[in-house]
C-alpha cells in the first residue's frame, strides 16, 4: 500500500513538473516571437503586458511553491508585479522565468509526503501541499494562454505550439 502511495506521489509530481516545463516552453516561444517593442504594451487598460504577466508569474509561483512549500519566507509584492511598465528586456524575463521555475522545480523534486499533505496558508487561502502545487501549475497555464493570445494579436502569426506533432491521433485504451 505504501508503495502505491509514492508511486501515486512520483506521478504527481513529475506530471507537475512536465507541466511548468510545457508553460515555460511556450512562453518562451511567445517572448522569442514578439519584438522588444511589444513587451511592455497592454491591450487595454484593464489588461495586462506581456512583461507584466511574466513578472506576475514569478511572482506566484515564488509565493506558492518556493516560499510556502519550500518553507522559505514570502517576500512577494504582488501589487508591484502589475506596476512594472518597463525595465525588463526579453532575454532578462525568459530568464527571471527560467530561474524561477527551476526553483520551483528543485523544491518539487525534494517534497516529501508530509509536504504534500501538510495544510498552509497561502495567499490567505487554506491549502495542502497538493492544493499549492496544482494552484501553482493551473495559475501559470491560465497566463500562458493569455500570453499566447495577446502574442498573436500583436504580431498576426502561428506560434506553432505544436509543430511536427499529429495532435489529431485517437485515444489508446
Amino acid at each position: 500500500m505504501n508503495n502505491i502511495r509514492d508511486e501515486w506521489m512520483s506521478e504527481f509530481l513529475e506530471n507537475s513538473i512536465y507541466r511548468l516545463d510545457e508553460s515555460t516552453r511556450m512562453n518562451k516561444i511567445s517572448l522569442k516571437s514578439n519584438e522588444e517593442f511589444n513587451i511592455w504594451k497592454k491591450p487595454n487598460e484593464s489588461s495586462n503586458s506581456i512583461g507584466n504577466q511574466i513578472i506576475h508569474i514569478c511572482g506566484n509561483m515564488t509565493q506558492y511553491i518556493i516560499a510556502s512549500l519550500g518553507e522559505q519566507d514570502d517576500l512577494r509584492n504582488r501589487d508591484a508585479e502589475f506596476s512594472i511598465s518597463d525595465g525588463f528586456k526579453r532575454n532578462e524575463l525568459i530568464q527571471k522565468l527560467e530561474d524561477t521555475v527551476s526553483q520551483a522545480k528543485l523544491v518539487l523534486n525534494n517534497c516529501g509526503k508530509s509536504q504534500l499533505l501538510k495544510k498552509r496558508v497561502v495567499q490567505g487561502y487554506d491549502l495542502s501541499g497538493i492544493g499549492i502545487v496544482i494552484h501553482a501549475v493551473e495559475h501559470y497555464s491560465y497566463h500562458t494562454g493569455q500570453i499566447a493570445f495577446w502574442t498573436k494579436q500583436l504580431i498576426n502569426k502561428d506560434l506553432g505550439f505544436y509543430d511536427g506533432r499529429d495532435l489529431n491521433i485517437k485515444n489508446e485504451n
